[in-house]
């Protein structure tokens, strides 16, 4: 009995030691190759479900942070940079009771390295520590190998390390989450464009004529229904098939480099100004007639293929008014590269179909419909004063890349107050267009719309004397680039703004909050040598719209503003600054071999790339004299708080 009883207190402890012993965290580790010197040294941890590891970057009193050491002790390779990781997951955690960043069910940290010598592996060492709901394991370490020998050629390093950011924000969102976000305001913006194409003389007066010929073609209201429902999918085909079409020509990623190309902005100026031009009534854009006909003949076949022709034949009709609102949306989506085109047709169609399947479902609401009318033309008219608006946007973005100084914000917002002046004016029935019926009284809706219109074109007025404007600030030129950066009867030397009477070589002040800063990535580092501070890299546009939104609606606040002027060096490197490198400056890019780097916003752009692997702006990154990265690198970050604590955590770590 007693061996029995011995035996069974054997076989629980062995099993308790065992489930003690057990790690919910394995670890694994490859090697990519981006050189003939250059290596990624890959760091998998595959986490069991219900557990959690933390991340490199833990606030204070929290649990301890993932870190990695690198065997150099025999020498033979240099660490570049800091180790980067994914984006995670940022909340409360369950034991620490602290706002901290984590990840589950698999991370994947990445080390780049250039190696001198010749040496097979290299060996690490990885301190970590897993938890779950309900408790937190002791800090654990492992040792881990890495083969250079089985290194794996990355994958179009030129092309796919680019897009990829794994120096990602610290508040867990990713490049992938922002995209995310950009296609579903995309896909939203084209559904209402949509809804305003729907709206346009072209279009409005089918709705009755279509459904009403589906109904009477139909044998039965079931049937009636199928192919209005039909019709409407293959409106929906025909607009997606021209957003593909869009992004195979060009390129999903090739689009989003025309974002900051003068000559593609300068060529969509033109081209919105024609369609604004349109749609006030100077002339119609219309397609041959020929082809119409030939569509509807087809469109006279039945079945399938004779509704995809009457879709096809709405396309083509109501082209003089869906072509300029497309036209524009496909620019706007291009520039946003990837299937934003695709998405933004997705939109745009769905909702000129819903009407369509929905009034052939349910025809008596027929009745409810206003009937055509002048109100048509008027929602024509502003459509074209919002091209011509978005126009000058384009025109602005050339600008600024160029600068040229044409057009400075002041002039852009008297532009725009003009513009939207005649709008408000011609709701309001005191500017009438040739195509106009006669206005003998104004309804509740325009009347409510010219009251809109006006008080946003009164609110833009301030921004002449300097006001910030921060409802409009992705649209405008930044402040600085204005003809009087401190505001209309200020000057550098007066009106009460305080600056420095000496500025360090290399460096200007950006107006308006006189923030020292300098655009050269070498006499900004030695400047921080010399004062003691860190360095704040900015990696921006002059065409960045997320970049405008951060410093005029994120860098004016107290706390930040406090930080910027008087605890790091900035330093703002313009990666679509088209000014010409000096001679002794071009060199041959490490991205695209043969090619010459010769302007400055290439030079900025490449080291982007190659030192942190991203290449979307605003990229923020806090570092040494050494060029260590303090902490991790963040992009477009408006939670004021979050950027603030980002801030102070690099800024702390800098005086440790």
């Amino acid at each position: 009995m007693k061996k029995l009883l011995f035996v069974f207190a054997l076989i629980v402890f062995t099993t308790l030691g065992y489930s003690q012993s057990s790690d919910p965290v394995k670890w694994a580790t490859s090697v990519e190759k981006i050189s003939d010197t250059e290596y990624d040294l890959v760091t998998k941890a595959t986490i069991e479900s219900g557990w959690h590891l933390y991340s490199q970057v833990i606030p204070e009193g929290g649990p301890t942070a993932t870190s990695f050491i690198y065997d150099d002790s025999e020498g033979g390779f240099t660490i570049v940079g800091n180790t980067t990781e994914e984006a995670g997951k940022t909340a409360e955690d369950p034991v620490f009771k602290l706002k901290t960043k984590f990840f589950e069910n698999e991370a994947v940290f990445k080390q780049r390295v250039e190696v001198q010598g010749k040496i097979a592996s290299i060996p690490a060492f990885i301190e970590y520590v897993a938890a779950n709901a309900t408790q937190s394991l002791k800090a654990k370490e492992v040792e881990l190998t890495f083969d250079l020998a089985a290194a794996t050629t990355a994958i179009d390093t030129k092309a796919a390390e680019v897009q990829k950011t794994t120096a990602a924000p610290s508040d867990g969102n990713t490049t992938d989450t922002a995209a995310k976000k950009g296609l579903w305001s995309i896909f939203f913006i084209a559904f209402l464009s949509g809804f305003a194409a729907l709206l346009t003389p072209c279009v409005f007066p089918m709705i009755p004529m279509t459904v009403s010929f589906f109904t009477k073609q139909s044998k039965n209201k079931a049937v009636g229904i199928r192919n209005a429902i039909i019709y409407g999918i293959c409106i929906i085909f025909i607009y997606v098939l021209l957003g593909t079409a869009v992004t195979s020509i060009f390129g999903a990623d090739a689009l989003n480099a025309l974002a900051t190309n003068v000559w593609f902005n300068i060529i969509f100026f033109i081209l919105l100004v024609v369609f604004a031009v349109s749609f006030l009534g100077a002339f119609e854009i219309m397609l041959p007639n020929s082809w119409a006909n030939k569509v509807d003949s087809q469109a006279d076949r039945g079945g399938m293929i004779g509704i995809f022709f009457m879709a096809l034949a709405l396309a083509i009709v109501s082209f003089s008014c869906t072509g300029p609102i497309v036209g524009t949306l496909l620019v706007e989506a291009a520039s946003k590269g990837g299937i934003a085109p695709i998405i933004g047709m997705l939109g745009f169609s769905f909702a000129i179909a819903l009407p369509f399947a929905l009034f052939a479902a349910f025809p008596g609401w027929l009745n409810s419909l206003p009937k055509s009318g002048g109100w048509l033309n008027t929602v024509k008219v502003v459509l074209g004063f919002l091209e011509l608006a978005l126009a000058f946007k384009f025109l602005s973005q050339a600008d600024l890349v160029l600068q040229t100084h044409f057009l400075e914000r002041e002039v852009f917002l008297a532009i725009w107050i003009a513009i939207f002046g005649a709008l408000a004016f011609y709701l309001f029935g005191k500017i009438q267009l040739p195509h106009d019926s006669p206005l003998t009284h104004i309804s509740v809706g325009r009347l409510g719309l010219g009251l809109i219109v006006m008080s946003f074109t009164i609110y833009m007025i301030p921004g002449l004397w300097g006001a910030p404007l921060n409802l409009i600030s992705a649209f405008p030129p930044p402040q600085e680039y204005s003809e009087s950066p401190y505001g209309v009867g200020y000057s550098k030397t007066g009106g009460g703004f305080e600056v420095p009477t000496e500025l360090p070589e290399g460096a200007h002040l950006l107006a308006p909050h006189d923030i020292v800063a300098f655009d050269d990535y070498d006499k900004g580092l030695a400047y921080a040598k010399e004062v003691g501070k860190p360095v704040m890299l900015d990696f921006t546009g002059w065409a960045c719209v997320n970049c405008r939104k951060m410093e005029q609606n994120v860098w004016p606040k107290p706390e930040i503003l406090k930080i910027l002027k008087n605890n790091v060096v900035l330093i703002s490197l313009y990666v679509d600054d088209k000014r010409p490198l000096e001679a002794d400056e071009i060199t041959e890019s490490k991205l695209q071999p043969g090619k010459k780097l010769k302007y400055i916003g290439q030079k900025w752009s490449e080291l982007q790339t190659l030192k942190y692997k991203a290449n979307s702006q605003p990229f923020y990154v806090l570092m040494d004299h050494n060029e260590e990265n303090l902490n991790t690198p963040v992009g477009y970050t408006p939670d004021v708080e979050e950027f603030h604590q980002w801030l102070k955590g690099g800024i702390s770590k800098f005086k440790e």
